[in-house]
């Protein structure tokens, strides 16, 4: 300690233990922020992905149900050229 000085032995202790306090607990806090910082980036990765794989489905679908509809409109219009040629 800094003994002697102009100000109160005791709140010279204190405030130096609590400097040490501080000093000491940093590495925890740093790791604990490490920690949540990668918790939450990651977090925020599977949210993405989740999110990309229902556009995905979204799209899939959409492409389906357009090449359906190509399928079923493809036999009508044969019918109705077929049927222009026979009556024409």
């Amino acid at each position: 300690m800094a003994f002697p000085t102009a100000v109160n032995n005791q709140i010279t202790d204190s405030v130096t233990q609590s400097n040490l306090q501080v000093l000491g607990t940093a590495p925890a806090m740093a790791m604990g922020n490490l920690y949540q910082a990668t918790a939450q980036a990651l977090a925020n990765a599977a949210h993405n992905a989740a999110m990309a794989q229902q556009q995905m489905y979204t799209t899939a679908q959409a492409a389906t149900t357009a090449g359906v509809a190509l399928l079923y409109s493809l036999d009508t219009a044969s019918t109705g050229k077929a049927t222009k040629a026979i009556l024409g």
